[in-house]
């Protein structure tokens, strides 16, 4: 079932003009895939060609397979993305619920369209399914791109943490994790973020989403 957003938050920047659709993953047609597919490729093709190469073959995701997706319209096609995946992670000893947030993606010419707009979109239904936190990884590169979330009073920025990850496949030149460092990303949902554990790894057991 599509899930519709009342107009307050269904067209969430007239400047931009853009309609959010929320679709489960079971909802989405071949149409859809092969939308994304080739936006997805088109949106990471100019950050490198081994960033585009997961989204082949009409593929719409990259490592994990998500299972809510935001999806902004405009007049041109496909604008932004942005996907969801309830999983247990690892913070310390600690294991925790949360939905990881990922494949996000603003066509280049949208790129004012912030981070923060596909958030707000799937913020109501992170709430009504009960989620303690929403949780996500960036580069450094990235941070001041992302610290508007934290001005915006939507998210908090975590440093000094590591992210343990498996690969989304087998690579027989590659150990089968890889642990990263990156900026964390955590959304207080249901729970404060004062309720987040302390920790300098987090294992997703799991790909990225």
């Amino acid at each position: 079932m599509n899930i519709a957003l009342p107009n307050t938050t269904g067209v969430l920047s007239r400047r931009f003009q853009v309609r959010w659709r929320l679709a489960w993953e079971n909802e989405l047609q071949l149409s859809d895939h092969i939308e994304l597919s080739e936006f997805f490729r088109k949106t990471y093709g100019p950050t490198g060609a081994f960033n585009a190469k997961p989204f082949e073959g009409n593929r719409s995701w990259a490592g994990a397979r998500p299972e809510l997706r935001a999806i902004g319209y405009d007049s041109s096609g496909v604008a932004a993305h942005m996907g969801f995946l309830r999983r247990f992670i690892k913070v310390g000893a600690a294991d925790l619920l949360v939905a990881e947030l990922g494949l996000y993606a603003v066509r280049p010419d949208l790129e004012g369209l912030g981070l923060s707009h596909a958030i707000r979109a799937m913020h109501p239904v992170l709430q009504d399914l009960g989620v303690p936190f929403g949780f996500g990884t960036v580069r450094h590169a990235l941070q001041k791109h992302v610290a508007r979330l934290g001005r915006h009073g939507l998210a908090t920025i975590v440093s000094g943490v590591r992210v343990r990850s498996t690969h989304p496949d087998v690579y027989l030149n590659l150990q089968p994790t890889r642990v990263e460092d990156v900026l964390v990303v955590v959304l207080p949902i249901g729970r404060s973020i004062g309720d987040w554990p302390t920790g300098t790894i987090i294992d997703r057991n799991g790909p990225e989403l």
